[in-house]
């Protein structure tokens, strides 16, 4: 694609959004970084945008803006999402739509409206950032993996049918990421004490796994090869333990996967 790209990234406010924003500012592309802040998100290397991915009208004002702006899109990256702890049986209806709001109904908004765009150029690359939980859950983190495989199963299926328009869609599936994500993530109102030793033991887990965690600009750095592939593949993982994850999912026996997780967090 050429450097004339035009990038719509959401959640650029930290992370793997501003990381991502920043390397494809850098690397030649026009970059507009939405968040719901944008004051507080500003950049030498991308514009910001302002943008709750939860609101019908703020979606359709950032494309407005970007329409007004640009005149176009060629790369929509759905980046926008939020962590969640909590079992089962303590979350309510509303935690879990809530939740759902951002991870999943708000790429079903921006991509609603990207595609119009896209398909009057022509061309156009949709990437949804997912994760390892898309395909592989662990205990007490329900809620999260839900959005994503919802995300999973979306993106699949938008792939096949907007490619007859030259409109391109990947998932990016990363591991362990050392941001705030997993610190600032949501916990159900409701804690029931039964289940606290085991909820214990994944906090444990995904501390030991950040302090060896790569920093967000691997996956910038991701995303940027699937920009420039000229046949990107539907799925990406990034990060030592996603490769390790989708090996062991692939070639270990659900019976012995399912008995190494029990283990892990004595459930």
């Amino acid at each position: 694609m050429s450097e004339e790209t035009v990038v719509l990234i959401t959640g650029a406010s930290s992370g793997i959004g501003r990381a991502t924003a920043g390397l494809l500012g850098r690397s030649g592309f026009r970059v507009f970084g939405a968040s719901r802040n944008p004051d507080n998100n500003e950049s030498e290397c991308f514009e910001a945008l302002e943008l709750d991915v939860r609101s019908d009208d703020s979606v359709q004002s950032c494309y407005e803006a970007l329409m007004e702006k640009t005149g176009r899109l060629d790369v929509l990256i759905n980046n926008a999402g939020a962590g969640y702890k909590g079992a089962a049986e303590e979350v309510s209806v509303a935690e879990v739509k809530a939740l759902f709001e951002t991870n999943f109904f708000g790429v079903v908004r921006m991509t609603k409206g990207a595609l119009p765009i896209m398909r009057k150029q022509k061309r156009g690359r949709i990437i949804n950032v997912s994760s390892v939980a898309g395909w592989m859950c662990s205990p007490f983190s329900g809620p999260y993996c839900a959005s994503k495989h919802a995300l999973e199963g979306y993106t699949e299926a938008l792939r096949y049918e907007v490619a007859q328009f030259g409109i391109q869609v990947s998932l990016l599936e990363p591991g362990f990421v050392k941001t705030n994500f997993t610190s600032a993530a949501g916990a159900a109102e409701v804690q029931l004490d039964f289940y606290s030793r085991q909820k214990q033991a994944t906090v444990d887990f995904a501390g030991e796994s950040l302090k060896k965690a790569p920093g967000p600009e691997k996956a910038a750095r991701k995303i940027l090869k699937i920009i420039r592939s000229g046949l990107p593949r539907l799925r990406y993982t990034t990060g030592v333990d996603a490769a390790l994850a989708a090996l062991i999912r692939k070639w270990f026996p659900a019976g012995l996967l399912e008995w190494g997780i029990r283990k892990k967090f004595g459930v």
